[in-house]
């Protein structure tokens, strides 16, 4: 029987690595990127209905050019309270997204179900 050579056996690394937002862990956004801040609170008994409509928002917006993050928190102390954390390769490509038809869809409901909102745009400085 003819002989073999021996293999070196090698850590075998993932295939996928885990994509991480630009500015997570501390890291710098591209030049022009816009970070939008949305508290929301919900009308008295719209809480439910309130989160799932944000949620039908998340995975069209997030799938959307110029989205760099979209991610949907709810609050630990003020029941019925909710915020969307949303970065921007730009505030061009936000406001494109206001014209999707998933923002349309949630804008035309958003007034029957909110009873506050506060939003802001943040740029990022270090």
């Amino acid at each position: 029987m003819a002989k073999r050579k021996a293999r070196k056996v090698r850590a075998r690394r993932p295939k996928h690595r885990a994509r991480k937002a630009p500015g997570a862990a501390g890291g710098k956004l591209p030049k022009g990127a816009v970070t939008l801040i949305v508290i929301l609170r919900a009308r008295e008994a719209q809480e439910t209905l309130l989160e799932a409509e944000l949620r039908a928002l998340v995975g069209p917006s997030r799938r959307e050019e110029g989205c760099l993050a979209y991610n949907l928190h709810r609050s630990i102390d003020t029941p019925g309270a909710l915020l969307l954390h949303e970065v921007w390769a730009s505030r061009e490509a936000h406001t494109a997204h206001t014209y999707t038809p998933h923002f349309l869809r949630w804008n035309a409901r958003k007034d029957a179900l909110l009873a506050s909102r506060d939003a802001n745009f943040w740029k990022q400085i270090a």
